[in-house]
């Protein structure tokens, strides 16, 4: 038996959403295995992959030990269809995917048809349309018009609705356009009315030269995908402000900075990337598959001398852990297409992430908002890429580099040291990444990415920890248990905090619940006000610095919302887009409250109105009018309240969560 059998330690909320969503159940809907039983089945699983590399079984027997360790500690977890999945009869283990579509109805129907067939497994997508032929133009083949991107996005959100009917979950999808294609004005206002396309997410692609532009007030191309040859130009900047005004109205479309990502695309040999997964934190090529976990760093920490400090030895030992793990997930994963399994198996992305970061920082008493906090993010991250780069080495010693390495950016010398020139670390220097080369040069990596991050709305609730990078959305929720009643619920850490201070009260925490912050709360010491800020207490600024920091240090993108008061004006946003582009993000989300009609969570705020912008010659649609009142969302199984974070919503209560 495990040590961590006597030791697992889960929330009562925690028990809730297993029992809810991943437990096995019998015909009759009845639960017949426990936590523990669903975690040593995951531990079994995938340690199990270790047997098509010569290991014996009590090699394996000692690997899913180690793996039972790491996840009933709360660790490190998997995602989400990996705790559901593994060990079952479906074998999905992936949590996104992302397709192709050609222009030609044969492709976009093939698509729909393998779309179908993933959200049928758990899995959600992701799509470029910036290949289909604008609207209006020749058809030849049938001398008719093309309907363009937008109506085709409209019959894959239908085929999605029609297939979560049968399945267990909604399918999630993401809908990406090049900036730069003729149809770009109407993919902004796709979703300007809430009752359409309510199964995508969408995205700008933005392209460098496009900011440019917009930077300097310039006019752009734009280009038919069919010729590439240039049909028009549009001024830049009023297309960028008709882009900040749909986000400051119900905060879509995002964006994401395609150039950037292909910058660093691990195999531009194989292609380009133009899409990604339906958060945004993972680009992947037509056919990948997103293969996900989360290091909970808010136990990556020790008490020293009366203070908290990083555990580096346990981070490391818990990242290598992690790395064997999920390259074992794509040894044993049932693909839902061959094309799937062999371009996943020929690159073996990993996206090895993080959640409990404000936990860490609260119990390390430093500012999410303050330099001390973005540094000790650089630190964190570059630890766990260069620690999980080193294990990728060891995995490909043992296994072989991965399919795709020749031709791949690692095969050039030198690629970690120029990659991270100039770019400072406390815990990585420069030599490391020297040697780090070497060995890439000497034995290869098994794995073309091994580092993202990605939501973690559900798997952090199991791990009783806060949500991927995001500071927390408040520090006390009045949460609506199962028999109706209201029950405080306070971050833990702040309330053990409150108490060793000596300034907690029952009626403090009811008067926090209020509106989740201190910021206002009068008598509190700054201490207490500077250590425990919310998403809404922290500035654009420092939401942006904090994603950019992490970002430095990661192959993937880094999911995140910066979130806005309702009073926030379009200024704010576009100001905030900027910022993100001048520190090299691949993308980012922006959520401003109570801007859509199905509302996350309502937290008080001073109301502002503002008049719509007038741009030219792209005019913005009028001031937002919902179909119905303002309300806030409710959970489709619990029906608590939902939260915008990490570019999802997320329930407060049961753990439901848009992102799998």
């Amino acid at each position: 038996m495990s040590s961590a059998d006597s030791q697992i330690n889960l929330s009562k909320n925690a028990i809730k959403v297993l029992e809810k969503r991943y437990l096995k159940r019998d015909k009759n809907g009845n639960c017949i295995e426990t936590p523990k039983d669903m975690f040593r089945r995951v531990a079994d699983t995938i340690a199990s992959g270790d047997l098509k590399f010569g290991k014996t079984s009590e090699d394996v027997k000692n690997l899913s030990d180690r793996f039972y360790d790491a996840i009933t500690h709360r660790y490190f977890m998997p995602n989400s269809p990996t705790l559901m999945n593994a060990g079952r009869d479906l074998g999905q283990l992936a949590a996104c995917f992302v397709l192709p579509i050609e222009d030609s109805l044969a492709s976009i129907f093939e698509t729909i048809k393998n779309t179908a067939l993933i959200h049928q497994s758990g899995g959600g997508t992701g799509f470029s349309f910036s290949r289909l032929r604008p609207k209006n133009s020749v058809v030849r083949s049938t001398m008719g018009v093309s309907s363009g991107p937008v109506s085709f996005m409209e019959v894959f959100n239908a085929a999605t609705e029609a297939v979560k009917q049968g399945g267990t979950r909604r399918g999630a999808n993401m809908g990406i356009l090049r900036v730069d294609h003729p149809d770009i004005i109407e993919f902004i206002n796709c979703k300007s009315d809430n009752n359409k396309l309510n199964n995508f997410n969408i995205s700008v692609a933005i392209t460098d030269k496009f900011m440019e532009a917009c930077l300097n007030s310039e006019d752009y191309d734009l280009i038919n995908p069919q010729n590439n040859e240039v049909v028009g130009r549009m001024d830049a900047r009023a297309v960028f402000d008709l882009i900040v005004d749909s986000a400051w109205k119900n905060g879509e479309p995002g964006i994401v900075f395609i150039d950037k990502m292909n910058k660093d695309n691990p195999t531009p040999q194989i292609g380009q990337i133009e899409s990604t997964n339906p958060c945004g934190e993972v680009p992947l090529l037509p056919y990948e598959a997103c293969n996900l976990g989360s290091i909970n760093l808010g136990l990556m920490v020790k008490e020293q001398g009366g203070t908290f400090v990083v555990d580096w030895d346990l981070l490391e030992k818990t990242v290598r852990t992690a790395m064997r793990f999920l390259d074992n997930v794509i040894v044993v994963n049932n693909y839902p297409l061959p094309q799937i399994s062999e371009m996943v198996q020929n690159n073996r992305k990993i996206g090895l992430g993080v959640m409990g970061w404000a936990d860490m920082l609260m119990k390390m008493g430093i500012a999410y908002n303050s330099e001390q906090g973005t540094n000790l993010a650089t630190d964190v991250m570059s630890f766990i890429d260069y620690i999980s780069k080193t294990e990728s080495v060891e995995l490909a010693k043992e296994r072989g580099r991965f399919n795709n390495f020749k031709g791949s950016v690692y095969e050039a010398p030198h690629y970690f040291s120029k990659k991270f020139e100039g770019k400072t670390s406390n815990k990585i220097s420069p030599k490391m990444w020297t040697q780090l080369d070497e060995d890439v040069q000497k034995y290869g990596l098994r794995n073309a990415t091994t580092t993202c991050i990605a939501p973690t709305g559900t798997i952090s609730m199991i791990a009783g920890a806060s949500g991927g990078i995001e500071p927390l959305f408040g520090l006390v929720f009045s949460r609506l248990i199962m028999d109706g009643t209201q029950l405080l619920e306070v971050n833990p850490v702040f309330e053990k905090y409150m108490k060793t201070h000596g300034l907690y009260t029952e009626e403090l925490m009811s008067q926090i619940a209020q509106c989740g912050t201190v910021a206002h709360i009068e008598n509190l010491p700054d201490e207490v006000k500077n250590i425990f800020v919310t998403a809404h207490d922290i500035s654009p600024y420092w939401h942006v610095k904090m994603q950019a920091a992490f970002q430095e240090f990661t192959d993937n993108a880094v999911s995140k919302t910066v979130n806005f008061v309702e009073s926030a004006t379009r200024e704010d946003i576009k100001e905030t887009y900027i910022l993100a582009y001048k520190n090299k993000l691949k993308g980012i989300t922006v959520y401003r409250n109570n801007s859509r009609q199905f509302q996350p969570m309502n937290l008080e705020q001073p109301k502002k109105t503002e008049k719509t912008i007038e741009m030219k010659p792209v005019e913005p649609s009028e001031d937002y009018n919902p179909t119905g009142e303002i309300k806030t969302v409710k959970c489709p199984e619990c029906g608590a309240e939902i939260k915008m974070a990490e570019g999802c919503f997320i329930c407060l209560n049961c753990g439901y969560s848009g992102c799998a």
